[in-house]
């Protein structure tokens, strides 16, 4: 596959090269057609020019002439002056001759005047072409400046694209070599894989064989020893155990966290806001400090005041919902029957909000009413008045949605398992429907806030409390958008993990038979647990399989590890307990140790005190009692002789107690040494997830880039071509015009030539 897909790589690169290269040669052909287009039009400007110095010279060969005329009439009107001089003296005489010069003079004159108007005409005429030759000159001159650039252009255009081809062509040559080096490979490989097929065949007809065989022996097992199958009754299927997912049950758990600590965000924002709107409802528009509030107000804040008690079971039910959902259990909805108490507390605080609302709305009318209050004010308020309406439908919406998701847990034909999704994407909805009204409500808020602190009237106590007000709506709505965008993120994982069964069944037919089905799990789980036996010489295989598994997991390894140092920690808190408990024997020890020394030395010296008495007393018997004396003087040299038994005791309970210190703090520092271990495993894990997940991310955007610059590059190389045919169509175009405008300039100059050629002929005729 790899290499036919890189030879119709090569093929089409290949084709791509030809028509670059075709529309190369066209492009060669185009400016040598140019380049000798305007090396005509140089040669026909260099006509041009000389043809317009034969006018030139021609010119200046008829104003000469007319010079000269002009010369001849001046001298003919002198002497016609002359002879009208002479005339007067002999008009008589002359009168014949005097009609002659008068009819010549007339005739002289309008010569004159034909020639003149001649003139002017041809004057007129080489002007007029003078400038016509000069502007089609000029603009010949700056087309041709034009076309050179243009051809410029276009051979360093062609100069570039040559390059680039011949670049391209050494890369697919080598890229062919490389080809045709993979496919030699590949062709091995493929004689290699069939060879690997045949035995896989082989194989796969042995283990054909060998199962047919297991397989028949396994349906005569299970026909003599199966006495029926629970599977084909529903009633029966719904107790076995599902599959147990454990990936899936640390999700939904993880979820459960996240949606608790959001709960906890709302719970808490909730009370600040009830709290803060009894304050503001005891100082405005009246200060309870001051002057009595109305009884509507009182009311209202008695109301407001009980408001822990119902918004703090709803972070209670969260949490015994998050408790109820463990690694060991199967998280269905069928099971989990706490939402049914979280579904309960959410009704009671809906019956609260339901109680407050006429008070509230009251209240908001009330305010309204007062002389305090402006027009602006008073729409605030009555924004506020829509706001709160919308808050109690909201929960409303919201309490009929989660009720019917608690429905399974107790009563599961009022819910189906084809209405899960609806049920999750309108509880969805009604989330994001309170995000806009809490944002609402917020802006609402600040707008009435900023209006009463114009007010005369407003003391710090309100500004402070119309702030806090402020900022427990900001705390909901940004808890309300948390929560919304979370469900909405999770909505598909909700509506699959939450709505699977038993293996062949479709559903949980009752929350007695979830019930009977989780304590089958946890049998079973305990006669696996009571078939392990466990080998203190290694690991299991499974528990390393385990482990590994948990470590590759962030989650699983974070729990896991939160669990070795949980049991680390009562270690260290069982030894500590341990430790104080032999140092307080060991001071009972001493103690009774001092106690019995000063005993003994009590007894020691009543025993002394005794004997000096009797020698006192009876002097006369002191022979007789010799050896009783000398055995009362024994018995204390023995009694003395118990010391030393008494400090090596103590000192073999010192180091015996030493030693088993040294072994616990020995314990306690390999358990930290541990924690140490697994927390950097944990932390290096991390790292290389966050660098892994940075790596893909970078790689994807070098992939987009990548991609982009290829349709950029396509897209240049077409608007590049239409761009060459275009400026050729326009050159052509710009030929053939210049082809007219010459041919018009020829015809124009060829009757410039045939009228001053007419005019030369009359004037040498005159």
């Amino acid at each position: 596959m790899a290499a036919a897909e890189l030879q119709g790589k090569y093929q089409k690169l290949a084709q791509e090269y030809s028509k670059l290269r075709a529309q190369n040669q066209v492009l060669k052909k185009g400016v040598v057609d140019e380049q000798a287009n305007s090396a005509s039009l140089k040669e026909q400007l260099k006509m041009k020019d000389q043809s317009l110095r034969k006018l030139q010279q021609e010119m200046d060969s008829l104003t000469f002439r007319n010079q000269q005329l002009a010369k001849r009439v001046e001298l003919l009107q002198d002497e016609l002056a002359l002879s009208e001089a002479r005339g007067k003296k002999n008009k008589k005489s002359v009168e014949s001759s005097s009609q002659l010069s008068q009819e010549q003079k007339s005739v002289f004159n309008e010569d004159l005047q034909k020639k003149i108007e001649e003139n002017e005409r041809l004057h007129i005429l080489f002007f007029e072409a003078d400038e016509q030759h000069k502007r089609l000159e000029a603009e010949l001159r700056s087309r041709l400046e034009v076309l050179e650039t243009d051809a410029a252009q276009h051979q360093a255009v062609v100069d570039s694209l040559t390059k680039k081809y011949t670049e391209t062509i050494e890369k697919l040559q080598n890229d062919k070599a490389k080809l045709e080096i993979k496919s030699q490979t590949l062709e091995r490989e493929a004689k290699d894989c069939r060879l690997r097929t045949e035995e896989c065949q082989q194989q796969l007809k042995n283990l054909q064989a060998a199962l047919g065989s297991r397989l028949e022996e396994s349906l005569c097992i299970i026909n003599e020893k199966v006495p029926f199958n629970d599977t084909r009754s529903a009633r029966y299927n719904a107790l076995n155990v599902p599959l147990h997912n454990r990936r899936n049950q640390l999700k939904l758990r993880d979820l459960a966290g996240q949606a608790m600590a959001f709960v906890q965000e709302l719970v808490t924002a909730l009370l600040n806001f009830h709290t803060y709107t009894e304050q503001k409802v005891q100082i405005f528009p009246i200060d309870s400090a001051t002057d009595t509030i109305s009884p509507l107000n009182q009311k209202f804040s008695q109301y407001l005041h009980e408001n822990a008690s119902y918004v703090r079971p709803l972070e209670e039910g969260m949490l015994h919902l998050f408790e109820s959902i463990t690694e060991d259990t199967v998280t269905v909805l069928e099971t989990t029957v706490k939402l049914k108490a979280f579904s309960e507390h959410l009704a009671s605080y809906l019956g609260f909000l339901r109680k407050i609302l006429p008070y509230q709305l009251k209240s908001l009318e009330e305010e309204c009413e007062s002389s305090l209050c402006t027009a602006a004010l008073r729409a605030r308020n009555m924004e506020l008045h829509r706001d709160m309406k919308r808050l109690t439908a909201v929960f409303e919406r919201l309490h009929t949605y989660v009720s019917l998701l608690a429905l399974p847990s107790t009563r599961p034909e009022g819910l189906l398992r084809t209405n899960y999704n609806f049920v999750f994407t309108n509880i969805a909805a009604s989330l994001h429907g309170f995000h806009d009204i809490l944002k609402d409500i917020s802006k609402h808020y600040s707008q009435k806030a900023a209006l009463e602190q114009e007010v005369p009237t407003a003391t710090q106590k309100l500004i402070t409390t119309n702030d806090c007000i402020l900022s427990s709506v900001a705390a909901l709505t940004n808890g309300a958008g948390k929560m919304a965008s979370f469900f909405s993120n999770n909505l598909d994982h909700f509506s699959t993990s939450l709505s699977y069964g038993p293996k062949g069944g479709a559903e949980f037919i009752s929350p007695l038979s979830a019930e009977c089905m989780l304590q089958y799990k946890k049998k079973a789980a305990a006669f696996m647990k009571s078939l392990k036996k466990p080998c203190a010489d290694s690991v299991p295989y499974e528990e390393a399989l385990a482990n590994r598994r948990v470590l590759l997991s962030s989650t699983e390894s974070r729990e896991g590890l939160a669990q070795q140092v949980q049991q680390s920690l009562e270690k260290i808190a069982k030894l500590e307990q341990e430790k104080e408990h032999w140092m307080l024997e060991a001071q009972l020890a001493k103690i009774k140790l001092e106690k019995e020394n000063q005993k003994l030395k009590n007894s020691l010296s009543g025993h002394l005190t005794e004997t000096i008495q009797e020698h006192s007393v009876l002097p006369n018997i002191a022979e007789q009692k010799k050896e009783t004396t000398e055995k009362s003087l024994r018995e204390p040299i023995k009694s003395t002789s118990l010391a030393p038994d008494v400090e090596s005791r103590e000192d073999l309970i010192k180091t015996h107690y030493m030693a088993r210190i040294a072994e616990l703090t020995s314990h306690l520092q390999l358990a930290d040494s541990k924690s140490v271990h697994f927390h950097a495993e944990c932390r290096a894990l991390a790292k290389r997830l966050s660098l892994a997940e940075k790596s893909k991310e970078s790689l994807t955007e070098e992939l987009k880039l990548a991609s982009q610059n290829i349709t950029r590059l396509q897209d240049e190389l077409m608007t590049t071509k239409r761009s060459y045919e275009d400026q050729l169509s326009m050159m052509s175009d710009h030929l053939c015009s210049m082809n007219e405008t010459l041919t018009k300039q020829r015809e124009e100059i060829d009757t410039l030539k045939m009228a001053s050629k007419g005019n030369s002929k009359k004037n040498k005729n005159r």
